[in-house]
């Protein structure tokens, strides 16, 4: 398959058409929850909410025109690297989005322990509120980025179109987990990601710390040992809370705590470790700092 087939597909492949479809009724559920927590009285910080909005909108407009064609482009020399080429068929999908959201585990894990990667995914975890309007509180830089992570099912044989669109599946599944008004599922929480088991992922608790990676399954969570059932109240936010509803801090403030660490270290060593290192590491000559 040509680049110019492949660009075509983005246009009329079937899959655009249900990828549309599951964005409306994401923003639909959105809407309908911010309407029912305004007329029952829940307890929601508004400006908060203003700034996910906001957030969405700044990384939508910049997924438009700048960051857009990043991702497909960059994928493509490893697609014609790739010795086979996987069809796209019915099955082929759905092994391609189980493989996305196998992918998607490990991008997920990667970002909460080095510091780099943690940088936009921070953006995420960074309001003291869970509903579902923190979907839409994602770096806004995120997608000049992920598309690293697709590399391997590239050189499989899946072509960007199909991986890229896989993964967008996984994403958007995510959307009705980020709420408090979905209790637990029963056997659902044990097997996919849920509003239960997503909550135990937003929270700060030292318990919950660095769990539930999963995307659409929770299985790959007890495959590698980080799964954890919700138990305790879920305090949400960042072990140090950034306190700041503006949308442009929260979305670099973290690339700023980077380089004042940066401009602290004494080595180039402890520099590139604090870029690209465990999230939590500091030399020893820096005060102790939780940076999650």
């Amino acid at each position: 398959m040509n680049i110019q087939e492949i660009i075509a597909l983005f246009e009329t492949s079937e899959m655009m058409k249900y990828v549309s479809y599951f964005f409306i009724f994401n923003i639909t559920f959105i809407v309908f929850e911010i309407f029912l927590d305004f007329f029952t009285a829940k307890e929601r910080r508004w400006k908060d909410t203003g700034a996910n909005i906001i957030i969405f909108f700044l990384g939508q407009l910049l997924e438009k025109t700048a960051f857009g064609g990043i991702g497909f482009i960059c994928l493509l020399p490893f697609y014609y690297l790739a010795p086979l080429e996987i069809p796209m068929t019915g099955w082929t999908w759905a092994i391609s989005i189980l493989a996305a959201d196998f992918t998607y585990y490990w991008m997920h894990r990667l970002e909460h322990k080095h510091r780099i990667l943690w940088a936009h995914h921070s953006v995420h975890h960074s309001s003291e509120d869970y509903n579902l309007t923190i979907s839409m509180r994602l770096s806004i830089i995120e997608g000049a980025i992920e598309w690293i992570f697709l590399i391997p099912m590239i050189l499989i044989g899946f072509n960007p179109f199909q991986a890229i669109v896989s993964l967008i599946f996984v994403v958007q599944y995510q959307t009705w987990i980020h709420t408090e008004r979905i209790v637990k599922l029963g056997w659902l929480d044990e097997t996919f990601n849920t509003p239960s088991v997503h909550r135990v992922h937003h929270g700060s608790n030292d318990q919950y710390l660095d769990k539930n990676y999963g995307g659409i399954l929770i299985l790959w969570d007890k495959l590698f040992g980080t799964f954890q059932r919700e138990e305790e109240k879920v305090r949400y936010g960042l072990t140090k809370n950034i306190n700041t509803n503006n949308p442009i801090t929260i979305s670099f403030i973290e690339y700023k705590n980077i380089w004042k660490d940066v401009q602290q270290c004494s080595t180039w060593k402890d520099r590139l470790k604090i870029i690209f290192g465990n999230l939590l590491w500091k030399p020893k000559y820096f005060k102790n700092n939780n940076n999650k």
